[in-house]
């Protein structure tokens, strides 16, 4: 089964076989390494090929990949190469030392069984021979795949990478599988303090946005006492009780869970390539009530939270710092908790258009009243009392929501203002009273639903 999936992969790169050939004739041996031997394992797309070169050195393999395209050399200190226009990793087994910036030793002799240890879990650390397909599987990941458990193959090297720490969290959301207690020990105790921004950032989205239930890894941290070094905010929620009329799940910590696994269940509507709209609204989804902490009190035989929603969107920032240095994803977030409880508010109310037009600007440009309707919808999901995965039962108000949106024309981008600064050229200086007059006109149009440009260039024009 796992050949003829490989078969089906190789054949999209004929060029892969070629190379794996020449390497082959001057005694060196390719093998398929990585995440590719385990997706092939799951069934899933594999999109990355990683080919460890065995047996020569760099400058031979630099030689032979050459002679099929430009190589880029960007990687070579970490024996690492790559041809132009084949999205494939070509690389040498190799050592390195702990630390920010490890001595990386490249070693072309180095056994299959030392290359293979160096891997972070048992479930990366198999591999596929190119040419004969030969399946290499010291450590039993196969079978730990099949018992979803995350295991070590070598836990002095584990912990020699603080960065696996944040590796095992993605992988318990994405894979849905259980770290053993040698790996649950390991990760109890390591210092993650060195781990960069950006090194956490990507393994935040690719447990946000390749998770079914990407709350497993955050229980995950929470379970095993870390969540509170990386996001205290979030690790609190757990003692802070909600009322049942409206939150039967419990607390807020396993609500904050169910409506970020909700959030991950609904189609976005999104274009497929536009992740960054989905990462925000995963982000809103997991901390759109991290301001319950600080304002929830118990009044008149019931907990309230009045205010969370402002006080959360003032933590976001704080939290977002720590993950991300993408201020345009740190602001759509604030925005998105700032105005999670507005669409209820509006529907409740019978609010006019003017309302939802007005709504729209106050997220652009960051984010949308879709997205919100999003957010709202993840919310009312995530409040299921039986078990942790959210409902999935329609809710009415945030469809009829969706539907003044739509009907006021602003659910995916804000109304266009009628009149521009050109509109008033000659007819008003320039400077302060142009923006004045202009930010007017748009209230006007907003409030009044004024469609006709004229009439409302003579409307501003008398209020010189």
């Amino acid at each position: 089964m796992i050949q003829r999936r490989l078969a089906l992969v190789l054949n999209k790169y004929p060029l892969v076989i070629k190379i794996a050939h020449a390497i082959n004739a001057l005694g060196g041996r390719t093998l398929l390494v990585g995440g590719a031997p385990r997706d092939l394992v799951l069934g899933v797309a594999v999109k990355d090929l990683d080919i460890e070169v065995h047996g020569l050195s760099i400058e031979s393999v630099e030689t032979v990949l050459r002679s099929y395209g430009p190589v880029s050399t960007v990687g070579k200190s970490f024996g690492v190469l790559r041809i132009h226009g084949l999205d494939v990793d070509w690389s040498l087994p190799r050592s390195d030392n702990a630390g920010r910036k490890p001595q990386v030793t490249i070693d072309p002799s180095m056994s299959l069984k030392q290359a293979f240890m160096r891997r972070d879990v048992t479930m990366n650390a198999m591999g596929i021979d190119v040419l004969t397909v030969e399946f290499i599987d010291f450590f039993g990941g196969l079978q730990d795949i099949q018992d979803k458990v995350l295991r070590v193959p070598n836990e002095h090297l584990f912990k020699e990478d603080p960065l696996r720490f944040y590796r095992v969290m993605h992988f318990v959301g994405r894979f849905e599988m259980v770290p053993d207690e040698q790996l649950n020990r390991l990760c109890a105790s390591m210092d993650i303090s060195a781990v960069s921004v950006e090194r956490i950032e990507q393994e935040f989205e690719k447990l946000l946005l390749k998770s079914r239930r990407p709350s497993l890894g955050i229980r995950w941290l929470q379970e095993r006492g870390r969540l509170v070094d990386i996001i205290p905010e979030l690790a609190v929620l757990h003692d802070v009780p909600q009322d049942k009329q409206w939150h039967p799940e419990g607390n807020v910590f396993e609500h904050s869970m169910q409506a970020l696994d909700a959030c991950a269940h609904i189609e976005s509507g999104h274009d497929d390539n536009d992740t960054h709209k989905k990462l925000i609204s995963m982000y809103a989804a997991l901390l759109h009530d991290i301001g319950k902490a600080t304002t929830t009190q118990y009044s008149d035989g019931r907990w309230r939270s009045v205010g969370h929603e402002h006080a959360g969107a003032v933590l976001v920032g704080q939290v977002l710092r720590r993950i991300t240095y993408k201020k345009d994803l740190v602001t759509g977030v604030k925005v998105l908790v700032k105005y999670h409880m507005v669409p209820m508010q509006l529907i409740a109310s019978d609010a006019p258009q003017a309302s939802y037009k007005r709504l729209a600007v106050k997220l652009a440009p960051y984010a949308t009243l879709h997205m919100l309707g999003l957010l709202c919808l993840a919310d009312k999901r995530g409040r299921n009392p039986v078990c942790q995965e959210p409902l999935k039962d329609d809710v009415p108000e945030v469809t009829l929501f969706v539907q003044c949106c739509q009907k006021a024309q602003v659910l995916i981008a804000v109304e266009k203002p009628l009149l521009l600064g050109r509109d008033l050229v000659g007819l008003v200086a320039s400077g302060p009273e142009m923006g004045r007059l202009l930010k007017c006109a748009y209230n006007i149009q907003l409030d009044e639903g004024v469609t006709d440009k004229e009439l409302l260039k003579k409307r501003v024009l008398a209020l010189v």
